[in-house]
């Protein structure tokens, strides 16, 4: 499934996205990352935590962006659910560390992104839900 135009620009221009994973159990698990978005897919690191646990057993996934007003007709967001693809090392690894390095200039000081200790996760879209946004 592709993004429209409109929802990737969102997703692509907000700072911070909430992605939902649930393990083996089905014990939802939330939590927010720095996204990247490239050729229709969404892309985040992680180091090996439980949301990349949870994608190994289960690699459905929801993500949320959203923009909040106390002007409600004003709130905009997009939900969208996909499957998982866990990228260890390789040459995807560096081009969307590079991406996500250039969004995030925080990102090689703070918390460097290193194949032998990071993975990249693509969500390939499979259903979308959108509010707010033409």
């Amino acid at each position: 499934m592709r993004l429209k135009k409109s929802v990737a620009n969102l997703i692509q221009w907000e700072r911070v996205c909430r992605v939902a994973t649930a393990g083996p159990g089905g014990m939802p698990h939330v939590v927010a990352v720095c996204h990247v978005v490239l050729d229709g897919k969404i892309y985040f690191a992680s180091g090996d935590g439980r949301k990349v646990k949870n994608l190994e057993a289960n690699p459905r996934v929801a993500l949320t962006v959203d923009l909040y007003s106390d002007a409600w007709a004003q709130i905009k967001g997009v939900m969208v659910q996909g499957r998982a693809v866990l990228i260890p090392r390789g040459p995807r690894f560096r081009r969307i560390r590079r991406l996500l390095y250039a969004k995030y200039p925080q990102y090689p000081g703070r918390a460097p992104l290193e194949e032998s200790e990071s993975v990249i996760v693509e969500v390939a879209p499979t259903h979308v839900f959108s509010w707010g946004i033409e």
